[in-house]
């Protein structure tokens, strides 16, 4: 098919696209310079695009492969139309061995994987499309849920601090923990969001502080390294922040440095808030030391923008997520609702309603 470029203003809460029977993304590597959408049209240039983390977070990265189910069904389909259930098991895989942490992921393909025996012989596109835009769509209604669920729980007119990026652009749309964030600013109970930089992408930098700028909301950000010293200030009431996988005891995985930041909480009086959908808690894995934590290029710490920081010959540990142990968290929000001082009979509870 020949290209179609997306001629739209770029928006966090739209940052996955289905048009012209096409999948666009944002590209979350050239923001905030760069306003751009790549066209994807088959399966192995989304699990390229999810690998390279043109699209991440954890929601957003499950709605991209099951919109990269249908490009591959398409494919397969339109090749070998007996037989395309058979042959979009290796895009399937192509698309699972993209990330190994965001549980969104599998789910996500599960989902798709469990229609295939009931299309019978027509063209599977439309139906696995439509089960797509219906991931997509519950996700964003997710987020909204848990945005007002979140947002309930802060009492009064605080700051709050955020880390990496779990806003629109993590998501389907409105974002987890910036949902609950958009949420209570609307409803006048934030004053002010510190969005730690996170290394080693710059997530916060360069994706939260450009969300709540474009939102309009009052954000200051801060090396990873401070802060516990602003905490120590006073003003902090809650450390807001998304999850890649929970795990069945409410172990939350989540990016690089999430630990640090409960940790220092923790000493400091401040709450610790994860806002994630049911999607992202794991029961089969019982806790978090069963969570596998994606590594990644040592050159990602070692360069910044391209060019060389790190000394010659230094090398450089680059796990991309931490696991933040449940006893740091005070409440993990949900689109099912909330669950104060979580343990694993809670979380049972929670995924039983």
């Amino acid at each position: 098919m020949e290209a179609q470029p997306l001629t739209i203003r770029a928006s966090a809460d739209q940052a996955i696209v289905w048009k012209h029977d096409r999948l666009y993304l944002l590209d979350q590597r050239i923001l905030p310079n760069e306003e751009a959408y790549i066209e994807l049209q088959n399966a192995t240039e989304t699990a390229k695009a999810i690998r390279d983390m043109v699209v991440r977070g954890a929601p957003a990265i499950g709605i991209t492969a099951a919109f990269g189910v249908v490009l591959a069904a398409r494919a397969r389909f339109r090749a070998s139309p007996a037989d395309w259930r058979e042959r979009i098991q290796v895009d399937l895989q192509t698309l699972a061995d993209s990330r190994p942490t965001a549980v969104n992921l599998f789910w996500a393909l599960e989902r798709m994987r469990r229609l295939f025996p009931a299309i019978g012989d027509e063209d599977p596109e439309p139906r696995l499309l439509q089960e797509a835009l219906q991931i997509h769509k519950e996700d964003i209604a997710a987020n909204r849920a848990m945005g007002d669920f979140g947002a309930g729980l802060i009492a009064q007119r605080t700051s709050v601090i955020t880390h990496c990026n779990a806003g629109a652009l993590a998501t389907g749309g409105y974002g987890t923990a910036l949902g609950v964030i958009r949420s209570a600013y609307s409803a006048g109970r934030i004053e002010r969001v510190y969005a730690d930089e996170t290394r080693p992408w710059l997530q916060g930098s360069r994706l939260t502080a450009w969300e709540l700028a474009r939102d309009a909301i009052p954000v200051t950000l801060l090396t990873d390294g401070a802060a516990a010293s602003r905490m120590a200030q006073g003003g902090i009431d809650w450390v807001i922040v998304g999850s890649d996988r929970i795990a069945a005891n409410g172990d939350v995985a989540n990016k690089i440095g999430t630990y640090n930041l409960a940790v220092a909480a923790k000493y400091h009086g401040v709450k610790v808030m994860v806002a994630a959908p049911t999607s992202t808690i794991d029961m089969a894995v019982a806790s978090g030391r069963d969570i596998p934590i994606e590594s990644r290029d040592p050159a990602e710490v070692l360069q910044c923008g391209g060019r060389q920081v790190g000394a010659a010959g230094v090398e450089a540990w680059n796990p991309v997520f931490d696991v933040t142990p449940v006893t740091l968290v005070d409440a993990i929000v949900t689109e099912k609702g909330i669950v104060l001082s979580p343990d694993r009979q809670k979380m049972a509870e929670l995924m039983a309603v």
